[in-house]
């Protein structure tokens, strides 16, 4: 499948044979793993040593990533740019788009939280270590396993349910013949 041209802020990649705008869910699983390793590594440190200041570079990092999924453009998300290349052999999964974006939404809002709280307010402790370990438990849900929670909470809860979700857990029911 060949990719269309897309419309400047315009959610989402348009793909021949496609009708709505979708994601490649092999690159954002990749993303995901890149992200919670720089994520888990920083939150280890601040854990281990009180030296909050890599999760505090990681905690913008991340905000940067989120704001520029989210309003500007994957194909400007430094992510996403490595994880493209690094699944590129792989044939792509394209998924439903809209549930990205309010999973994405999510992860920028519990990221902007933790950011508040360790840069503006100076927090240290368990509250931030907290916060910022939501995130990198939903990085590493999603990269391990495929499983993206915001998605899932917009599934469940959304009037327009999407029509392609990773590995086809929109239509399959486990035990169902």
């Amino acid at each position: 499948m060949s990719k269309k041209s897309k419309k400047f802020g315009a959610f989402g990649e348009s793909v021949d044979g496609i009708e709505f705008a979708v994601f490649n869910e092999r690159a954002i699983r990749a993303a995901a793993g890149l992200l919670f390793l720089f994520g888990f590594t920083a939150w280890m440190l601040a854990l281990t040593t009180d030296n909050y200041q890599p999760l505090r570079a990681f905690g913008m990092t991340f905000m940067i990533d989120m704001y520029l999924r989210l309003f500007v453009s994957t194909k400007w998300v430094p992510s996403l740019v490595i994880a493209n290349w690094i699944v590129r052999p792989q044939r792509p999964e394209w998924v439903d788009a809209a549930p990205k974006k309010f999973a994405w939404s999510l992860g920028l809002g519990m990221v902007i939280t933790s950011c508040l709280a360790m840069g503006m307010f100076a927090m240290t402790g368990p509250l931030p270590l907290l916060l910022c370990a939501g995130c990198i438990f939903f990085l590493f849900i999603e990269a391990a396993f495929g499983i993206c929670i915001g998605c899932e909470i917009s599934r469940r809860f959304s009037k327009n349910k999407p029509r392609l979700c990773p590995g086809d857990v929109c239509n399959y029911t486990p035990g169902a013949k």
